[in-house]
């Protein structure tokens, strides 16, 4: 199959690279980007070089049209909007970065967004792309929302709890903190290095873009959900995800039965792993695809801890991309993602 990278020269799109240069099943044809256009690779990432002979292209979708077979858009939010109604006119399949296609809701997008909403017919056909749970309707979509990346990791923290009922919708607090990679490419005083060196940030309190992702994909699945406490955090660290997530119990339960239904709900997911035995570490899925996710109960307060842990860029973005593409495709949803945790 042949690629294009729309938004090449940030870190997800710099990620999709990595992982579709080794992908068996994967031919990169064109990398675009806004910026860099007429430059090669190896201009924006000098480790590159010798390895994508591409130079980067336009963005205009007539540069795409009949050369790609998948298109990957990993824009900042509001420039994909513009840019997939020309690209669903051709035959590629789409998957979409930037979160411009994920709220169902249109006043919902522009008031967390501060941006136009994107068409509407085309919000209503996107598929979300949480892998692990809409995989049917993955297989038949020809333009998938890839989720962002706390929202990846709260919800496949919290889907079996949900989905089933076990705990009180209104008590989910969702604690989530992340290394600065997340902030983008673009310089920033939030990631600039003597602003976040050995300091701990709360950053958009009560008004993360993710908050209305999280309670939209919740409400779908458990009913109209009450509004959800969502706190994140800049740790300084590049790559990583920690969730942790509270929630009061609504049945009589204890940690051995949360462990059998997360296994239920997990065990044929190769990607969400099972930590019964210590805590998880954003260092221990550092580069890889995998969700890690361990289970606490806490008898005296009938509440119980889920800690989730994913590399934002892999899991949380250009991994799960590419699962998603694999699924659209009828492939093994592993292939070229097997890669092991780099470690330490």
């Amino acid at each position: 199959m042949k690629a294009a990278i729309i938004g090449a020269t940030g870190y997800g799109g710099a990620e999709l690279i990595r992982i579709l240069h080794q992908h068996p099943e994967v031919q990169i044809a064109s990398i675009h980007s806004t910026s860099r256009q007429g430059n090669p690779a190896y201009a924006s990432y000098p480790h590159l070089q010798d390895v994508l002979c591409l130079d980067f292209d336009d963005i205009a979708t007539e540069h795409i049209m009949g050369t790609a077979d998948v298109v990957f858009t990993a824009t900042p939010s509001g420039v994909s909007s513009k840019l997939i109604p020309g690209l669903m006119k051709t035959d590629a399949k789409v998957i979409d970065l930037s979160g411009d296609f994920r709220i169902k809701n249109p006043e919902s997008y522009e008031m967390w967004y501060k941006k136009p909403a994107s068409d509407p017919q085309l919000v209503n056909d996107a598929v979300y792309g949480l892998s692990e749970w809409y995989q049917a309707d993955i297989q038949q979509a020809r333009l998938v929302a890839n989720p962002g990346c706390y929202a990846t990791a709260a919800l496949l923290g919290l889907a079996p709890l949900i989905q089933k009922g076990w705990v009180d919708p209104a008590s989910v607090i969702i604690d989530a903190k992340s290394g600065v990679s997340g902030a983008g490419r673009t310089q920033s005083a939030v990631a600039h290095f003597p602003e976040m060196n050995d300091n701990f940030k709360i950053y958009k309190v009560n008004q993360h873009q993710h908050i209305p992702e999280i309670e939209q994909v919740l409400s779908r699945w458990g009913g109209q959900m009450p509004p959800i406490t969502f706190s994140t955090h800049l740790v300084p660290m590049t790559r990583g995800i920690m969730a942790t997530i509270y929630a009061n119990v609504a049945k009589e339960t204890s940690l051995k039965q949360l462990y059998e239904l997360y296994h239920q709900v997990y065990d044929n997911n190769y990607f969400v792993r099972l930590r019964e035995h210590n805590f998880p570490g954003t260092k221990e899925v550092y580069g890889s695809n995998f969700c890690d996710i361990a289970l606490a109960f806490d008898e005296r307060t009938n509440r119980i801890t889920i800690v989730s842990v994913i590399d934002n860029i892999m899991k949380g973005a250009s991994g799960q991309a590419v699962q998603n593409m694999n699924i659209m495709f009828g492939l093994c949803e592993k292939t070229g993602l097997e890669f092991l945790p780099v470690y330490p």
